[in-house]
C-alpha cells in the first residue's frame, strides 16, 4: 500500500459518522468511554472490510497450513496484508444468526492474527464485549458498523485516509476525556510546534529519499510519531521514515498499534512496557526523539532497576545522575539523550522543575551539568499556560542537539513564547489556548533566526535571548566562621581553628567570577575571620528562565495612590448621600 495514495473522502464526516454509532450507548457507557467501543470496533471493521476480497483464499490456505507450527507467512501472503483472519464468519453471516451472535463474534475475533489479537487484548475489549452482550447491544453495534456508509475497505478508503479518519476519532476520544486526557494525549498544536522546531534547520538535508528514524519513549497514542512522519514526508515525499515507540498504558498502546497497522506501517517497532525499568530498545540510536513524559510522577516502583542501571555508569542510560524519587521526568530526559545518534535531535516537554530543582551536586543539577557541559542543550521555549487538556501549568519545550551548529556552540537560546497563543472559543478541560499556525510560524522563526530579538504578531510578543552556557553555572562555596569559647578565644582542633557549625553559610559564585576575589569582596568585609572550606565546593547549574525575561514595572507613586484612595472615598460618600436622599426607610 502506498502511504501517500489518497482519496477524496470527507475525513471529518466519515469519522463523525463512525463516532455517532455510540449514540445508543448512553447510560451503559459514559461519554468519555465511548471510545472504548468505537475505536476497537473501527479497527475490527477496517480489517474485516479490507480482508473481504481475499477471505476465501485465506480460508483455503489455512486448511493447507493449519498443521504447521509457523504458518503466518503463508496466511499473510494469502491475505495480502500483515494481518489475516481464519474465521469463516463475516459481519453479514454474524448478523444473519442473532441467536448465536455472541459466540460467533468471539470466534470471529479469535480468528485474527496474533498482532490484531494483541491490539484487542490491550484495548481490554473482552470486558467491553461482555458488557455489550449482557445489555443486548452487540447486535445493534455490529448492525451499525455493517451499514453501507460504514464500509472501511482499503479498495475505497486508502491507507492514508483511514489513518486520518482514525486520528480524528482519537482526537474526539481525547477531547471527550477532558481533564483525564492529559496523561495520554498531547494536543496537535503543541506536537506540530515540536516537530517544526526539530526539523527547522535541517530542511536542506531532507531530500532524495532520505531514511530517518523517530523515537517516542512515552508514545501514548503515537500522535507525535505520526506528526513527525507527516512533516518529514511533506519535505521529502520519498523519504523512508521508521517509527519506534514504547508505551506503558495498555489502552493507549492499543490505539497506537491500531493506528500504525491501519496505515500499513510496521507495528513491530511499537512496544509495550515501562520505559524506565524495561527498555524495549536497548542499544538503539535514533535521528529524532520526541516525547511528552509525565510530570512529577513518582518512580519508586522503578527504583531498583533504575539504580542498578545507574551503577553501570556510561554503559547505562542514567549516567549523569538520579533525580529525587518524587519526580522522574529527568530520567526520561536522560533516556532520550542516550537514544540519540551523534547527530540526533530531541524535543521533550518538561514542567518548570528541571530548570532549577536540586542544589549543586544533586542529581537534578548533575543532569543539567552533563547536558550543558557537553553543549547539547540548544534551546528552551516557554509555552503558555492552559495549553494542555489536564493541566494549566506553564510548560517548557527543551531542544537537545548532539551536534550543534557551530554558531550555536557555547550558548543556549531561551525563547519566551508564553504569549504567542490564541484563546479558544470553547475550552477543552484545562486547554484554553491554541498555538495557531501563525503563532507556530513566529516561534519557529524566532528559533531559526537565533537572535536577541522580540517578534510580534497581532499585538502578541515572542522574545528570544542568547545566553552563554557558562552563565548558567556556579560554584557553591561553604563559608566557615571560627567557634569561640566563653572567653572569646578561638577553639582549636590540633593546629586548626574549629568551625562553628551554627554559623556555617554557603554562597553561589558564578563560574565567570574568581572564587577568591568574590570572597574577598563579598564576605571578608563583614566576616574578617571567615574562610572557605574548599573541600566542600561543588559546581552547580540552574536555568533561571524567568530572571532573563523579567521586566521591571515602576511602582505607582504614593501621591497617585493617595489621590486614588481619596477619589474612592468621595465616591462612597456620594453613594451614601444619594441613598439617604431617596428616603430614610432604607435605614429603619
Amino acid at each position: 500500500m502506498n502511504f501517500n495514495e489518497q482519496t477524496n473522502i470527507n475525513i471529518e464526516e466519515k469519522s463523525n459518522m463512525l463516532w455517532n454509532h455510540a449514540r445508543n450507548l448512553s447510560g451503559l457507557f459514559r461519554p468519555h468511554e465511548y471510545g472504548k467501543v468505537i475505536l476497537p470496533m473501527t479497527v475490527i471493521k477496517r480489517f474485516h472490510d479490507t480482508l473481504l476480497p481475499t477471505h476465501d483464499k485465506v480460508l483455503e490456505t489455512y486448511e493447507k497450513v493449519k498443521h504447521l507450527e509457523v504458518n503466518d507467512m503463508f496466511l499473510e501472503n494469502a491475505s495480502g496484508y500483515a494481518f489475516y483472519n481464519v474465521s469463516p464468519f463475516t459481519f453479514d453471516t454474524l448478523l444473519s444468526d442473532s441467536t448465536h451472535i455472541a459466540d460467533n463474534f468471539k470466534a470471529y475475533l479469535n480468528g485474527f492474527s496474533l498482532n490484531v489479537q494483541d491490539i484487542l487484548s490491550k484495548y481490554g475489549f473482552d470486558n467491553v464485549l461482555d458488557k455489550l452482550i449482557e445489555n443486548n447491544l452487540l447486535f445493534y453495534i455490529l448492525q451499525e458498523f455493517n451499514k453501507k456508509e460504514s464500509y472501511l475497505g482499503a479498495d475505497i478508503i486508502k491507507s492514508v485516509d483511514m489513518g486520518y479518519i482514525f486520528e480524528h476519532l482519537i482526537k474526539t476520544f481525547s477531547e471527550s476525556y477532558s481533564e483525564e486526557a492529559g496523561a495520554h494525549f498531547t494536543a496537535r498544536d503543541i506536537i506540530y510546534l515540536m516537530t517544526d522546531l526539530l526539523i527547522c534547520n535541517e530542511k536542506d538535508d531532507l531530500k532524495n529519499g532520505v531514511v530517518k528514524t523517530v523515537y517516542d519513549q512515552t508514545m501514548g497514542t503515537s500522535q507525535m510519531l505520526g506528526c513527525m512522519e507527516e512533516r518529514l514526508q511533506s519535505l521529502d515525499s520519498e523519504a523512508e521514515i521508521r517509527l519506534f515507540g514504547q508505551e506503558l498504558n495498555p489502552e493507549t498502546y492499543a490505539i497506537a498499534k491500531s493506528d500504525m497497522l491501519i496505515r500499513g506501517g510496521n507495528v513491530s517497532n511499537m512496544r509495550y512496557g515501562n520505559t524506565l525499568s524495561d527498555d524495549k530498545f536497548p542499544g538503539y540510536k535514533f535521528d529524532y526523539c520526541i516525547s511528552n513524559p509525565p510530570f512529577g510522577v513518582n518512580w519508586k516502583s522503578d527504583e531498583k532497576s533504575v539504580k542498578a542501571e545507574y551503577k553501570t555508569g556510561s554503559n547505562g542510560r542514567f549516567v549523569a545522575g538520579l533525580p529525587k524519587i518524587s519526580d522522574g521526568q529527568m530520567l526520561f530526559l536522560q533516556n532520550g539523550l542516550a537514544k540519540l545518534k551523534d547527530t540526533g535531535r530531541m524535543a521533550i516537554i518538561q514542567n518548570g522543575s528541571p530548570l532549577y530543582a536540586g542544589d549543586a551536586g544533586s542529581g537534578e543539577s548533575e543532569i543539567r551539568r552533563y547536558l550543558i557541559e557537553n553543549d547539547w542543550l540548544e534551546a528552551i521555549i516557554q509555552l503558555s499556560t492552559d495549553l494542555f487538556y489536564n493541566t494549566s501549568i506553564t510548560t517548557y519545550l527543551w531542544i537537545i542537539a548532539k551536534d550543534k551548529p557551530s554558531e550555536r556552540k557555547g550558548t543556549v537560546q531561551l525563547i519566551d513564547a508564553s504569549k504567542m497563543v490564541i484563546q479558544r472559543r470553547k475550552s477543552i478541560g484545562s486547554k484554553k489556548y491554541d498555538i495557531t499556525p501563525e503563532c507556530n510560524d513566529i516561534i519557529v522563526q524566532a528559533y531559526g533566526e537565533y537572535k536577541n530579538k522580540v517578534y510580534e504578531y497581532e499585538g502578541k510578543t515572542c522574545e528570544s535571548k542568547i545566553i552563554d552556557v557558562v552563565d548558567l553555572g556556579f560554584n557553591k562555596i561553604t563559608i566557615e566562621t571560627p567557634l569561640y569559647d566563653e572567653d572569646g578565644n578561638k577553639v582549636m582542633s590540633g593546629n586548626k581553628v574549629k568551625a562553628d557549625s551554627k554559623k556555617r553559610d554557603t554562597e553561589n559564585v558564578p563560574l565567570t567570577q574568581d572564587i577568591d576575589k568574590y570572597f574577598e569582596r563579598e564576605v571578608l568585609p563583614y566576616n574578617p575571620d571567615a574562610w572557605i572550606d574548599k573541600s566542600k565546593t561543588k559546581i552547580g547549574y540552574e536555568i533561571p528562565f524567568t530572571r532573563y525575561f523579567y521586566k521591571y514595572v515602576t511602582p505607582e507613586s504614593s501621591v497617585d495612590i493617595l489621590d486614588r484612595i481619596l477619589f474612592l472615598e468621595q465616591e462612597i460618600q456620594e453613594s451614601i448621600a444619594s441613598l439617604v436622599d431617596m428616603g430614610g426607610d432604607y435605614f429603619v
